[in-house]
């Protein structure tokens, strides 16, 4: 539970910086909260990693929201008809 407590700790941290910063900082993180719920579901239950994603999320979401545009955008078809 002390590594949620100082992951928490450092994405307040991460918030306070300016963007410029706050953009690789806040990949990293995004990237260990997997590992991190991952482990308070091995480590608590499957209660306390289901909050922890709900936490995740929220405070992720605009990032979030925009990858799966980017995502749609990549996948969708070309809607203007013609090839080159």
């Amino acid at each position: 539970m002390a590594f949620a407590c100082l992951w928490v700790v450092a994405a307040t941290v991460v918030a306070f910086l300016p963007l410029r910063y706050q953009m690789p900082l806040g990949f990293i993180l995004l990237a260990s909260a997997l590992a991190l719920v991952a482990w308070l579901a091995v480590e608590t239950n499957p209660w306390v990693a289901l909050a922890a994603i709900a936490a995740v999320v929220s405070m992720f979401r605009k990032p979030l929201l925009y990858g799966i545009k980017k995502a749609k955008e990549k996948s969708a078809p070309d809607r203007e008809g013609g090839q080159p």
